[in-house]
C-alpha cells in the first residue's frame, strides 16, 4: 500500500468533504520557464480557492507522492532542475527511486483517484501527435481516460497534436468528451474549431450529475470536459495554425522524439509568437480552474 502525502490543506478539506480540485506538475517544471512557472501555479491554486474549492497540486518529491504542496515546495519544484516528466508507466518507478517528479494529466489522475478526488484541471491533454502512423507517439492519457474515474477539464487536446486523430482514438476508446457551453470542440489556444462536439453540456451541476450516472451504470473511465479558452485570451487559428506548422516541422528536422516532444513545441511556439502563447495558455489554465472547482462543488 503506497503511502500519499497530504498538505496540510488538503488533509483538512478531506476531513470535512470540501471540493478539492487536482492540479498536475509538468506545467511548472516542463510547460512554464522560471518564475512564469510559479506565479502561474500560485494564480491557479488562488483560483480555486476564489471559486469555492480546495487546490492538490500533485508531484512525487523525493520518492514521496503529494497531494497538495506547500508554497515552500511549490517553490522548490518550480526551480528545480532534471525533474522527471511521470506518465503511467514509470510513476512508480519514481517513487521506488526516491526521485523527484512532475505528473503529466494520466499520472495526476492515477494520484487523484487514489487520494478520493473526482475532478482535476490542467491545460490541454496529451494525444495522437502529428506523424503517428509511423511513430505510434500516443500520449498515454486517452488511454488514462478510458479507464480512470477522473473528471479532466481542459482547453481540449493540446493544438500541437493531430487532433481528428486524437478525438477519433476518444471515441473509440468510449471516452465522453464533453465541449462546455457550445457545440464545437475547442483547440486549446483557440476557442473553436471545425470539430463539432459530440456531447454538448452547459453547467457544472450536468456534467456532474453525467459522472454520478455512468458511474451508476457501472462504466469504467473518466470525463474529458473541454472548456473554451475566453474569447480575450485565444490565439486565432488563422494565426497560430502557421507557427504550430513551423514548430513541428523544426521538431522534426531535429529528431525530437518522446517526452522531449511537447516541451519543444510550446517553447518554439512561445518563441514564434512574442509569448503570446504563454499569455493564453495561463488564461487557460485559470479558466479551467474556475469551472472543475464549480464540478467539483457539484459533485458533493
Amino acid at each position: 500500500m503506497i503511502t500519499l502525502h497530504y498538505s496540510d490543506e488538503v488533509a483538512a478539506a478531506l476531513q470535512r468533504n470540501a471540493p478539492i480540485v487536482a492540479l498536475e506538475s509538468t506545467i511548472i517544471t516542463h510547460g512554464m520557464p522560471f518564475p512564469q512557472n510559479l506565479e502561474t501555479a500560485r494564480l491557479v491554486e488562488d483560483e480555486v480557492r476564489k471559486s469555492g474549492a480546495i487546490p492538490a497540486t500533485i508531484a512525487v518529491l523525493y520518492g514521496q507522492l503529494h497531494i497538495g504542496l506547500s508554497d515552500d515546495e511549490l517553490t522548490d519544484l518550480a526551480q528545480s532542475k532534471n525533474v522527471s516528466k511521470l506518465s503511467r508507466a514509470d510513476l512508480a518507478a519514481c517513487i521506488a527511486k526516491g526521485e523527484t517528479g512532475a505528473t503529466t494529466v494520466a499520472a495526476t489522475m492515477i494520484a487523484a483517484k487514489a487520494a478520493g478526488i473526482h475532478v482535476f484541471a490542467t491545460g490541454g491533454i496529451g494525444g495522437v501527435h502529428s506523424g503517428a502512423e509511423d511513430s505510434f507517439d500516443i500520449s498515454a492519457d486517452l488511454q488514462e481516460l478510458a479507464q480512470t474515474d477522473v473528471i479532466v477539464v481542459a482547453a481540449g487536446a493540446k493544438a500541437i497534436l493531430d487532433l481528428p486523430k486524437t478525438w477519433e482514438v476518444l471515441e473509440t476508446l468510449g471516452v465522453p468528451v464533453i465541449a462546455f457551453g457550445q457545440d464545437q470542440l475547442p483547440a486549446f489556444w483557440s476557442a473553436t474549431s471545425p470539430h463539432p462536439a459530440p456531447i454538448r453540456l452547459d453547467s457544472g451541476a450536468e456534467i456532474a450529475d453525467a459522472a454520478k450516472l455512468r458511474k451508476a451504470l457501472g462504466v469504467p473511465g473518466g470525463h474529458l470536459v473541454c472548456n473554451p479558452i475566453p474569447a480575450h485570451a485565444e490565439i486565432l487559428e488563422d494565426a497560430i495554425g502557421p507557427i504550430i506548422s513551423k514548430a513541428l516541422s523544426e521538431a522534426e528536422t531535429s529528431n525530437i522524439q518522446g517526452k522531449a516532444v511537447t516541451p519543444f513545441l510550446l517553447q518554439r511556439i512561445f518563441e514564434l509568437t512574442d509569448g503570446k502563447s504563454l499569455e493564453a495558455n495561463i488564461q487557460l489554465v485559470l479558466n479551467n480552474a474556475r469551472l472543475a472547482s464549480q464540478i467539483a462543488i457539484e459533485m458533493g
